[in-house]
């Protein structure tokens, strides 16, 4: 079992002998979402050059799915502009949605139910 969210997990789940281990994974460095942030890019059609390291500024408190998920943004706002090929621009925008996404998920109030 894997979860993002521990504290929304039914009790009775994490009573002795339920689980094994609890194995906690930290988000990754500065250097680390940069070096994920480029392998999730690789495939996608950029054009120009792309300030990753900008994008990375930006991206503090976010795990690899939230990177990926920046990506794939990216590629959303592409589409929408009717490009065939992802800006730097796209990736900016999509840094900031996700962020901002990220803070909104972190202010509703998770209750078991």
């Amino acid at each position: 079992m894997a979860t993002n969210r521990p504290d929304t997990l039914d009790p009775a789940l994490l009573r002795p002998g339920r689980l094994d281990r609890k194995v906690e994974i930290p988000l990754p460095n500065e250097q680390a979402r940069l070096e994920v942030l480029k392998i999730h890019a690789n495939p996608i059609t950029k054009h120009g050059d792309i300030d990753y390291e900008a994008v990375v500024k930006l991206s503090d408190g976010f795990s690899c799915a939230d990177l990926r998920n920046v990506c794939t943004e990216a590629g959303l706002y592409a589409i929408r502009a009717e490009r065939e090929y992802v800006i730097e621009e796209d990736f900016m925008k999509a840094v900031r949605k996700v962020g901002d996404a990220k803070k909104l998920e972190s202010k509703l109030d998770y209750k078991p139910v």
